[in-house]
């Protein structure tokens, strides 16, 4: 058991409190004063922040590889719009200086996974980063199916002058899949109803990765920058009763009215970075306070290494200046981002029972200048800060 003495906690539901203790071993286990049990270490956090390890709820942490070039870029197998069998815990590369960087500024999960080459390219995973086999770090694997509409998918496959070249192309090749999907289901479920009247469908690598899409039990991230990419993906939500998150949202601002409506959860961002392609053309910090304002539940991303990953308190603290609640911003980098992404019950707050992921920083992370000091993944003491 360790124990944080003299804490300031940011618990990450709504409260702090003051000069408390905190003991833990993999999992948090006391909250309060006056714990007199045993303990391998005690650490006085006087003057300082103890709060949920950051989560970051849309990036491609270990996939492309820092420093490597083509020999470390495996978040986009654009051979194929259609690759819904992809897997990012077989591309995640747990060496990634990328996973050290996240560590040192308090960062203890990152949702990551393909990138936006294809419509349908694959499935994302919640990682901890702290490891060294990812099957270690697998906090839910998979945690989404990831689907691109817009201008990049676009752009691949016109270059290969291959489909889809198109808007319409893009969600004609989406919807395909889910329709057979749906038949590919429901062939199942006629044949475990009846093995002797029914014959069971041949085996499909797509469409049994596409199951829990369907099945709801996983939700679609979706990369949608323009409003009326935005309006698609909420379409084949409906269509198909698909659980379904809008992520980058740059064109928030202009669909606000419809996310308010719809409530839907939004990974906003990278924010940032130069507008360098039309979708970014109306990319603000402002689109944070703006969103959060309405009640929709926004995540605060990297996309890294669109964004770096150590610069995601950064990011928190920007949408603060602009006028974001400190406190929204804070939850949209733990537990709103882990509510959005299907793993609050584990981590984004400090509560009993929950995984020991604790970060403890000079100030509040999303002020600037706060340092991160120290951080604990899973009970095991990862960063100290030298």
């Amino acid at each position: 058991m360790i124990v944080i003495k003299n804490a300031r906690i940011i618990t990450g539901t709504g409260t702090v409190i003051e000069n408390r203790e905190i003991g833990f071993d993999d999992k948090i286990r006391f909250i309060g004063t006056g714990y007199e049990g045993p303990a391998d270490e005690v650490i006085d956090a006087e003057g300082l922040v103890v709060t949920p390890g950051l989560i970051d709820a849309h990036c491609h942490v270990g996939l492309f590889g820092d420093s490597t070039g083509f020999e470390g870029a495996d978040a986009n197998e654009d051979s194929d719009p259609i690759m819904p069998q992809l897997r990012a815990i077989d591309g995640i590369n747990p060496q990634d200086r990328a996973f050290s960087d996240a560590r040192s500024a308090g960062i203890t999960t990152v949702v990551t996974g393909p990138g936006s080459a294809n419509a349908v390219g694959g499935q994302f995973a919640a990682v901890k980063t702290f490891g060294v086999c990812v099957d270690d770090m697998i906090l839910k694997a998979p945690c989404a199916m990831k689907m691109a509409l817009g201008e990049n998918p676009k752009t691949v496959y016109n270059d290969k002058n291959q489909t889809p070249v198109t808007r319409m192309g893009t969600m004609a090749l989406i919807r395909e899949l889910l329709y057979k999907t749906a038949n590919y289901h429901d062939a199942l479920e006629r044949y475990y109803e009846d093995e002797e009247e029914n014959d069971k469908p041949d085996f499909d690598i797509k469409l049994e990765a596409m199951l829990p899409v369907i099945k709801r039990e996983i939700p679609v991230k979706i990369h949608a920058h323009r409003a009326d990419d935005i309006c698609s993906a909420i379409r084949l939500a409906k269509e198909f009763d698909i659980r379904v998150t809008i992520e980058h949202c740059s064109d928030g601002d202009i669909i606000a009215d419809v996310l308010e409506r719809e409530k839907l959860p939004v990974m906003l961002g990278p924010t940032l970075t130069d507008r360098s392609k039309p979708e970014l053309k109306n990319l603000s910090f402002a689109t944070y306070k703006n969103l959060s304002e309405r009640g929709i539940k926004t995540a605060i991303i990297t996309d890294h290494p669109e964004i770096t990953i150590e610069n995601l308190p950064l990011c928190a603290a920007l949408a603060v200046q602009r006028g974001m609640d400190r406190d929204k911003a804070f939850s949209a980098v733990t537990l709103t981002a882990a509510e959005n992404c299907g793993i609050a019950d584990r981590v984004g707050s400090i509560e009993k029972g929950k995984d020991a992921d604790i970060a403890i920083f000079t100030g509040n992370p999303v002020d600037f200048g706060s340092e991160c000091v120290m951080t604990f993944i899973n009970g095991k003491k990862v960063y100290v800060k030298k």
